[in-house]
């Protein structure tokens, strides 16, 4: 019988329905302990859900009545006040969220009881990882390390420290995306002498579906031929400098006029639409709902820049995406990214908290078409040699052979 995998992740997650493909694609049998209630039925044979860290809680906010205002305004009183709040919610979460780790714990053992894994692989540090710290010892525990783990939520306070190192202690073997993070596991308690991989944590690039892509119409992208395009895949996070982002954009229209910006995942986000409104850049900026992959993909395709602003990561998707599609990248200058981009190579790296360089690297891009299609190539051949998902998914088989 083929190996049995218990996976445990956020089931609503792109990342999570890749992972669950590529597993079947490997030939192993797979069940899922979701983190999250889930709307729809992932291909596995069985789904469990603990709603760890309050989780069930935050899906039914979003399930709240809305009142809308007028028309200018875009937002409504009670998405701005979750806006508001949302700082003040993750540092509950930090403090309050561990306090739920060992009902949910008890309730993994039991699942682990009856669906007899040959092996337990949770998807992140915080909670996933948290939750299944407490695997039976005969059980391999595989543990994917993303990039805010160890660099923001570890450091929230002493409890979450405590608990990401006995993750780490814990843990028989670690996936990360970046080398940064195997070496930070190492100092948070993961054993040298245990195996690790990295690799991109969605799984590689499949380059004939995004490609294909180039085919598929945006029906709400209608863009004058001769506009600058920058897309800002990242959306609205804790960690994104979303304010730097949008106080560039009048910077770099003073140069570029005509320039148009992207922004996928930013509609009705409080956030966004005041700095739009605030910064008066309504002509210039286009804020999408959440797309389909492919719409995505194909939004990637008609921008020449993309700009990918934090000041924690690991290695987005949206980044290796973008390159994939030609976009040339700016990124913020943080040591997990200077693994992919070298400046003015294949990139630019600009201070996560200065508009003004921001808006000088994306004017000096789009005026320097050489740099960009040079970049174009590079990149191209970085992915084939680091990011292709068949090379991921055979270098995935025999890590996971090693358990």
């Amino acid at each position: 019988m083929n190996t049995h995998i218990l996976l445990i992740a956020d089931g609503r997650s792109a990342i999570t329905k890749r992972w669950i493909d590529m597993l079947h694609s490997l030939e192993y049998r797979v069940s899922l302990v979701s983190t999250y209630p889930l709307t729809a039925k992932p291909n596995v044979e069985q789904i469990f859900i603990l709603p760890v860290a309050f989780s069930a809680a935050g899906e039914e906010s979003k399930k709240s009545p809305q009142i809308t205002l007028n028309k200018h305004s875009g937002i409504n009183w009670r998405k701005s006040l979750i806006q508001h709040a949302r700082p003040i919610a993750m540092s509950l979460r930090y403090l309050l969220g561990p306090t739920t780790l060992s009902k949910y714990q008890q309730q993994l053992l039991e699942i682990i009881s009856e669906s007899k894994p040959d092996l337990v692989h949770a998807l992140r540090i915080p909670y996933e990882g948290m939750l299944a710290s407490i695997t039976p010892q005969e059980i391999p525990l595989l543990i994917s390390i993303w990039g805010n783990d160890f660099t923001l939520h570890a450091n929230a306070n002493r409890k979450m420290k405590n608990l990401t190192e006995q993750v780490m202690q814990r843990a028989d073997g670690v996936l990360a995306d970046v080398y940064r993070d195997i070496s930070l596991a190492h100092q948070w308690g993961f054993s040298e002498n245990k195996p690790a991989l990295v690799v991109p944590g969605g799984g590689g690039i499949l380059f004939n579906e995004i490609e294909a892509a180039k085919k598929v119409v945006n029906p709400d992208l209608n863009l004058p031929a001769d506009a600058p395009v920058i897309v800002n895949p990242r959306g609205i996070r804790a960690y994104a400098q979303t304010d730097v982002f949008f106080q560039s954009i009048p910077l770099v229209l003073e140069k570029l006029p005509n320039a148009i910006f992207l922004c996928p995942g930013m509609k009705d986000k409080p956030e966004a639409h005041q700095w739009v409104e605030r910064l008066g850049i309504n002509n210039h900026v286009l804020l999408f709902p959440t797309m389909p992959q492919d719409i995505l993909w194909s939004t990637f395709h008609r921008s020449q820049i993309s700009v990918s602003i934090t000041t924690h990561d690991g290695t987005p998707n949206t980044l290796l995406e973008t390159m994939a599609c030609g976009c040339f990248p700016i990124v913020g200058d943080i040591e997990s990214l200077r693994e992919w981009i070298t400046p003015g190579v294949n990139g630019f790296l600009v201070s996560p908290h200065n508009p003004k360089e921001l808006s000088e690297a994306i004017v000096s891009a789009i005026n320097n078409s050489e740099i960009r299609q040079k970049a174009k190539k590079f990149n191209k051949e970085l992915l084939i040699a680091r990011a292709d998902a068949d090379l991921v998914r055979d270098k995935l088989a025999s890590f996971y052979m090693q358990f």
